[in-house]
Parts: C-alpha cells; sequence; structure tokens
C-alpha cells in the first residue's frame, strides 16, 4: 500500500485520516518512514504510524463505491446470532472494531443498532455503538 500526503485514509478507533507528512525517523539507529496523521475533526490529534506498520495497525483508503454497496449489503443483512453472555459479546465486537475491516465494523453497527431497538444496549455497548458509527 502506497500513500502520499494530501490523502485521505481511515484510522481504525479514531476514523478519518489526512496525511500531513511522510518521515524519516532514526530510532536506535535504524531509519524508518512514518506516515503522519491528523485525524478529522480532532485538529490536536496528531498519530504518527510506521509505513512497514500500516495493515497492521490497519490503516486503510476510504471506501469505494463497492466497497460502500458490500458495507449496505452487511447492514441490510439477515439477524445474525450472537453470543447472549454481555460480555462474550463485548469482547466479540471488541475485536471486529479494532480489526480496522470496514466489513467487520459493519457487522458490529447493524448487531448493536438491532439489538438496541430490541431488548436495549448496556451503557457499554451503547458507547461502542457510537465510536463504531
Amino acid at each position: 500500500m502506497t500513500f502520499s500526503v494530501g490523502e485521505t485514509v481511515v484510522y481504525p478507533n479514531h476514523g478519518a485520516a489526512v496525511i500531513e507528512d511522510i518521515e524519516t525517523r532514526t530510532i536506535k539507529g535504524e531509519e524508518r518512514e512514518y506516515l503522519v496523521l491528523r485525524i478529522v475533526g480532532q485538529n490536536d490529534l496528531v498519530v504518527r504510524v510506521p509505513a512497514c506498520n500500516l495493515d497492521l495497525v490497519g490503516v486503510r483508503d476510504v471506501v469505494d463505491e463497492e466497497g460502500l454497496e458490500r458495507v449496505f449489503g452487511v447492514l441490510r443483512a439477515e439477524h445474525v446470532e450472537e453470543p447472549t453472555n454481555w460480555s462474550r459479546r463485548y469482547k466479540a465486537n471488541l475485536e471486529k472494531l479494532h480489526s480496522g475491516d470496514v466489513l467487520k465494523v459493519s457487522e458490529v453497527v447493524r448487531d448493536l443498532w438491532r439489538r438496541d431497538h430490541e431488548r436495549g444496549l448496556s451503557a457499554g455497548e451503547k458507547r461502542m455503538l457510537a465510536k463504531a458509527r
């Protein structure tokens, strides 16, 4: 994956970010490239991500039209069985959110939104839904 300055990307757990710079830093005698990301809507939040770890961290391109259709497909999908135990359900959803995969995040939004309208959500799940949206 190659990115350029000025490009908009998605950073897991924070959302859209603009690449402000690509800088080289020397750490323990080893030079590495870092992407300098400014999180959209939070101008004071800047994140530096090693270019070699972008996939590991989950930095990705903004979804194109085809990807958006797949997201809508996930959101429209029939109900999927989920763990009844709150802590297992919360942990599974947290793993999906941290994956950075837009389809898994869509599953979390779908499942929590449906649960909220059917039975209500705990305070932790309400925060998770707000963050996932």
